[in-house]
């Protein structure tokens, strides 16, 4: 059996419930290499049979049974897509029923609602958090008042993305503060954090991996050394170390699993939006 399946998100909305869930299964699967599309915004018939086709084409193409995560709540387009041959994998169905049991009613499907409980409040909530974020990206601003959580890392260790994950996902005003070589001859925190030490969480990363990255944005530099990747390691590990701060390698942590263990770990009580 080929080692190639291709796989199809399709959605009647923008296809991240979808994509989110189906990437969170097949992570459980080594020894394939999973060719994914997201077909978003599959919300009548033509779309559903526009999808359909594609699917098929892919399904001879590559000679194995294409895999579909759906995510659609109107039957019928359910069934057209269907037709394809794919394994279909509803993302609603081992839920609804015994929802509608417990609540004692039938669900009403309305398409494209996946995302519809989000309010103007929330949006803006999540908006300011970004601008937040992206004001405060990379020791930009120090005005650390308003802020959820300060990401504390040397240069290249995951913390703005996972600044940017936490505002577009949880509303959280996350800033970062890149740790220089002027911070790291002291084993003590930077004056400018000491007073918001209950905001802190350190990333750490493997100076191997470090040394990858930096390669890729200023290759055969001093900052990509991998001496100066050690060290600048060393000597921020040794400060997170003295100073209590909770701390986590990104070296094989995701986004996700870095802004879980960040929220848990502050107590930081936020619903994903």
């Amino acid at each position: 059996m080929s080692s190639i399946r291709p796989v199809f998100y399709v959605s009647d909305g923008t296809g991240i419930t979808a994509e989110t869930i189906g990437h969170s299964l097949l992570t459980q699967f080594s020894g394939f290499q999973f060719l994914t599309d997201r077909l978003s915004f599959v919300d009548d018939p033509d779309k559903a049979r526009e999808a359909r086709d594609r699917i098929h084409a892919a399904g001879l193409k590559h000679g194995v049974r294409p895999i579909v995560v759906n995510s659609c709540v109107d039957v019928q387009l359910s069934m057209v897509l269907a037709e394809s041959g794919a394994l279909m994998l509803d993302v609603f169905a081992p839920f609804i029923e015994p929802l509608e049991r417990e609540l004692e009613q039938p669900r009403q499907a309305r398409v494209g609602q996946a995302h519809g409980m989000v309010d103007f409040e929330t949006y803006h909530r999540r908006i300011n958090a970004m601008n937040y974020s992206l004001t405060h990206d990379d020791g930009m601003a120090f005005d650390y008042e308003e802020a959820d959580v300060i990401l504390v890392g040397v240069s290249r260790a995951g913390k703005t993305p996972t600044c940017v994950y936490l505002a577009l996902h949880y509303g959280v005003k996350a800033a970062n503060y890149p740790l220089t070589d002027g911070d790291l001859e002291s084993e003590r925190l930077p004056p400018r954090l000491k007073q918001w030490r209950r905001k802190l969480f350190g990333l750490t990363i493997d100076p191997e991996r470090l040394q990858q990255i930096r390669q890729e944005r200023r290759p055969d530099s001093r900052y990509a050394r991998l001496e100066t990747c050690r060290r600048e390691v060393q000597a921020a590990e040794a400060m997170f170390s003295l100073e209590r701060i909770p701390t986590l390698s990104t070296t094989h942590t995701s986004i996700e699993e870095i802004s879980s263990k960040v929220l848990t770990t502050l107590g930081l009580q936020r619903e994903m939006f």
